[in-house]
């Protein structure tokens, strides 16, 4: 009869570990990043700054306020929404280049 060997319980940690981290660096790590640069993209909003919504909306920021921004689509068409809904500046007016 054979002997059964015993079975380290660490040993059957090792692949969960594994696992772990390989999610951590591909998926986790670059999300926090890319919060990160999304929210001083939001923190550097200035009035004139062209901008994209993330419902596809391109207009103007006319006013900035603690939680909210007030764009201008077109003439005399202004809406006012919340910064994180700004997905990103397609144009600063005021930046050199």
């Amino acid at each position: 009869m054979p002997q059964s060997q015993a079975v380290n319980p660490i040993a059957n940690l090792v692949p969960l570990i594994l696992i772990f981290v390989i999610f951590y660096f591909l998926l986790i790590r670059p999300q926090k990043t890319k919060e990160k640069e999304h929210k001083k993209l939001l923190e550097s909003l200035t009035k004139n700054d062209e901008v994209v919504t993330s419902g596809g909306i391109h207009a103007t920021v006319v006013n900035v306020k603690d939680k909210t921004v007030v764009l201008r689509i077109d003439e005399n068409v202004k809406i006012e929404i919340e910064k994180n809904c700004i997905a990103y500046v397609k144009k600063n007016p005021g930046a050199a280049g």
